[in-house]
């Protein structure tokens, strides 16, 4: 007799997208089912204590440190590019050649290198502590973060696309939809949210990432997702805040 499938399970935080969205993404291109167990309803084993009591369990034999998590049958695998590296070759999300596998992990880090830094613009002493709290410091970080940080991270991308020659200019690796697309439209979209004056001066500079994070929402299953109510809103407890004072027009 046929087995089932084991399910994909994202545990994650279910008021925000912070790094678990870039997951979500991948799973909503694929068209794949999934349990955003966070998400689910108490009643269904899900919830916040599901969450934070299988972040506890004692059986994982390598434990992980925060969410994201994903659980397929018995594996158990942390962190969001270790994750997609999982997922990629499963979901149809990343090129079958090493090299260009490779890249989409590379790629799918230096994100998250650039996602911590748009956090720590409006967190720079420590994630613990709120905002008005370290408004002070978080002015001066910004103000680096959206005159340096963020236009060279931006141009190093708009570089990556600009070299791929199978991408047709709208893709970070290979010649199709890949998770490193996704997740570099995500970044795009949550500075638009963050810091919308800042970005909107740079747009002229990045017109290939432009293209792609116009390629992936127009991609029909991403299209419906962001209309959903899977979709979670963007807000100032996530990865990615709007405080218009940080949100600089001008170096």
């Amino acid at each position: 007799m046929p087995t089932t499938a084991p399910r994909y399970e994202l545990h994650y935080w279910p008021s925000i997208q912070g790094r678990g969205e870039f997951v979500r993404l991948a799973f909503e291109a694929a068209g794949v089912e999934y349990v955003d167990v966070g998400r689910l309803a108490p009643e269904k084993g899900g919830g916040e204590r599901a969450l934070l009591a299988f972040l506890r369990e004692q059986s994982l034999a390598t434990p992980p440190f925060a969410p994201p998590v994903l659980r397929h049958g018995e594996l158990v695998v942390a962190q969001s590019a270790n994750i997609l590296l999982y997922l990629g070759p499963r979901l149809g999300l990343v090129p079958d050649d090493e090299p260009s596998r490779l890249a989409a992990n590379q790629h799918q880090l230096t994100l998250g290198d650039f996602s911590d830094e748009a956090h720590d613009a409006h967190h720079p002493i420590a994630s613990s502590l709120y905002y008005e709290d370290q408004q002070t410091e978080a002015k001066r970080r910004a103000a680096i973060f959206v005159a340096e940080r963020m236009p060279k991270f931006l141009r190093h991308f708009e570089q990556v696309v600009a070299r791929n020659g199978r991408g047709g200019g709208r893709h970070l690796v290979g010649a199709e939809l890949s998770y490193a697309d996704l997740s570099m439209a995500q970044v795009l979209w949550a500075l638009e949210y963050a810091f919308p004056k800042a970005l909107a001066r740079f747009t002229h500079e990045i017109p290939r990432l432009c293209a792609l994070r116009g390629h992936v929402a127009e991609q029909p299953r991403i299209a419906a997702y962001l209309r959903s109510e899977r979709r979670v809103a963007f807000s100032r407890h996530d990865l990615f805040r709007h405080y218009p004072e940080l949100d600089l027009d001008s170096p």
